[in-house]
């Protein structure tokens, strides 16, 4: 695969994520698309596309107004989460799923019309990734960690910390794809 691709989609991760931004000031930065490319949960979905994108957008707010979003180790999305996701236009089940919440919104239409240019050209990166991957000879298709390793998320998450000491939970092999950058301190978290 093009070393190149990762950083393509990457940036265009982080330019759609900037899109959004547009019209939610308080979203703060995306510190790492990469992660995003590596990396999936079961509960906020397995497929990485502007829905997902949103979806994640409405943690990112969750986390700027200092409001829990999830409980249950962050696979129960609550009714604060579907205020968030309301407010991003996703449209959520009537009644929450007995393990995940209100983990499975939908794209509203005018949410689709609003961000129709942006939508188009992450999908096309996602296509250029796709069959970048592909091509490597496995016959593989970009599926992140879930599909890989069942439906529990994506493996055995470990700690990885950066110069100023924050840290995050990753799947060891989305950190040998690509760096993922601290937003405060700009250095590259490490497992411990």
């Amino acid at each position: 695969m093009s070393t190149t691709q990762p950083l393509v989609l990457a940036a265009e991760l982080a330019a759609a994520w900037s899109d959004i931004q547009a019209y939610h000031q308080d979203l703060p930065d995306l510190a790492s698309p990469e992660a995003l490319i590596g990396e999936s949960s079961s509960a906020c979905g397995t497929r990485l596309g502007f829905e997902r994108l949103l979806h994640e957008a409405a943690h990112g707010l969750a986390a700027a107004r200092d409001i829990r979003d999830t409980s249950r180790a962050g696979r129960y999305h609550n009714r604060r989460f579907l205020m968030l996701a309301s407010e991003l236009g996703l449209a959520h089940p009537v009644e929450p799923h007995a393990s995940s919440g209100f983990s499975q919104v939908t794209m509203l239409k005018e949410t689709q019309e609003r961000y129709a240019e942006t939508i188009e050209r992450l999908d096309r990166a996602l296509g250029a990734h796709q069959e970048a991957v592909a091509g490597e000879g496995t016959n593989r298709a970009f599926r992140g960690p879930a599909a890989r390793h069942g439906s529990s998320g994506g493996g055995v998450r470990v700690k990885a910390v950066c110069g100023c000491g924050r840290n995050v939970r990753v799947v060891p092999s989305v950190l040998a794809q690509a760096s993922i950058v601290c937003g405060a301190c700009q250095q590259p978290f490490k497992i411990a």
